[in-house]
């Protein structure tokens, strides 16, 4: 375990309860709390009738899965097995909760996405969001979700978007180069007494390390935010922002070959 991911460990620890509260903020009093999954035809990673595929009756993991949500609502899209796997144990504490809250079976696991205690060859599907860009071996991540996956399987890894992430909201700017080195440190609070570590990766950099690692690309994804902030012109909204014409994830759908 590097370093960051030891201090980032540390972070999501300490951070994770007011994470959470952030997260169902906008959930009605005695409401369910939103449990996205990219495995929803409806959904924010839906791109026609192949991508998503169904999970239903599969085995799926998700690297890097916080509280749980998106493996808590790809159990309820009826997969035969959930996974969750997460650096923190706080906010595996959070994902058994809302598991619980919701009454599916999914299990949670406590690792470094690219040390996975679980065996080779075990999954139908896995997926990663806003997780991989916090990972220091992008190569090491990516491998070993094609390690867990058996032949034909389909992988969704989606990061927030390197566009977005290079402008700096208050200067209106980029705060770097594009091809800059990719290591950032961002400050959550002066509470937790350091900074979250994060990696801008290149577009490239991230088709790349998927088909270096045996993934065939077959869809890239830009979702339209559910609220609406991209938009065609610059009006009050980019003024407010100037990252407001830019999506906010970029995701890739790949598969393994033996389709």
């Amino acid at each position: 375990m590097t370093d960051a991911h030891r201090e980032n460990r540390r972070l999501w620890n300490e951070w994770s309860d007011a994470f959470q509260a952030l997260w169902n903020a906008d959930t009605d009093d005695g409401g369910a709390p939103p449990v996205p999954t990219p495995f929803d035809p409806d959904g924010h990673a839906a791109t026609g009738p192949e991508f998503p595929p169904s999970v239903e009756g599969q085995e799926v993991v998700e690297l890097g899965c916080g509280g749980g949500q998106g493996s808590v609502g790809t159990a309820l899209a009826d997969a035969e097995r959930a996974v969750g796997v997460d650096i923190s144990e706080e906010q595996l504490r959070h994902a058994r909760r809302l598991r619980d809250h919701y009454g599916v079976d999914a299990e949670f696991v406590q690792a470094d996405v690219t040390r996975v205690p679980l065996a080779a060859d075990a999954f139908d599907a896995a997926f990663s969001e806003a997780a991989f860009q916090m990972v220091a071996d992008l190569d090491a991540a990516v491998r070993e979700a094609r390690r867990l996956l058996r032949p034909g399987g389909a992988f969704y890894l989606s990061v927030m978007h390197p566009f977005r992430e290079l402008i700096d909201p208050d200067a209106g700017g980029p705060r770097r180069g594009y091809h800059a080195p990719p290591r950032r440190e961002i400050e959550i609070d002066e509470t937790y007494g350091a900074d979250l570590v994060a990696f801008d990766r290149s577009v490239s950099d991230l088709h790349r390390a998927l088909v270096d690692a045996g993934f065939v690309v077959e869809r890239v994804v830009e979702p339209i935010p559910e609220d609406g902030e991209t938009t065609s012109e610059g009006d009050a909204a980019a003024a407010a922002d100037p990252r407001a014409l830019l999506p906010q994830t970029l995701g890739f759908w790949a598969r393994l070959d033996g389709r």
